[in-house]
């Protein structure tokens, strides 16, 4: 069998996608990435505000073994790391600067003696700021 090529029967035996349905797939492809992408970080958002929390539980607990040792919580987070003057007992570190940082990367806020007893502890969430709903809510160490 022959096959005979010429310029009119190539362009008609030939298949494939025109540049209208390439276009079209990667629209799709992009609005599928997009709606992966809004979820995940939703997923992420909510795995570091769980962790916010049990930090900030785990960061009470140590404020308590401080007071246990020294006979009152610390003026401030940073005597949890610095051994401070006013503090007999203090046998080591009890915090690392890590434990400070809430997983957004904020600071937590610390008062002694807190409003709510000895001291208060307060995870602001993801804007890190006071106030706010959803992942922006704060939450205390007394709740």
């Amino acid at each position: 069998m022959k096959y005979q090529f010429s310029g009119r029967g190539a362009a008609r035996g030939q298949s494939g996608f025109s540049l209208l349905e390439m276009l079209a797939v990667i629209v799709l492809i992009g609005i599928v990435a997009g709606i992966v992408v809004n979820r995940v970080g939703a997923n992420v958002d909510n795995g570091k505000y769980k962790a916010g929390k049990a930090q900030l539980a785990k960061l009470g607990m140590i404020v308590e073994a401080y007071a246990l040792d020294n006979g009152a919580p610390p003026d401030k987070l940073e005597d949890l790391i610095t051994k401070p003057g006013n503090a007999p007992n203090w046998k080591t570190a009890y915090a690392k600067e890590s434990d400070l940082k809430d997983p957004f990367g904020h600071a937590f806020s610390y008062k002694a003696p807190g409003e709510h007893g000895d001291f208060d502890i307060v995870f602001y969430g993801k804007d890190g700021r006071a106030g706010g709903d959803g992942f922006n809510a704060d939450i205390g160490n007394w709740q």
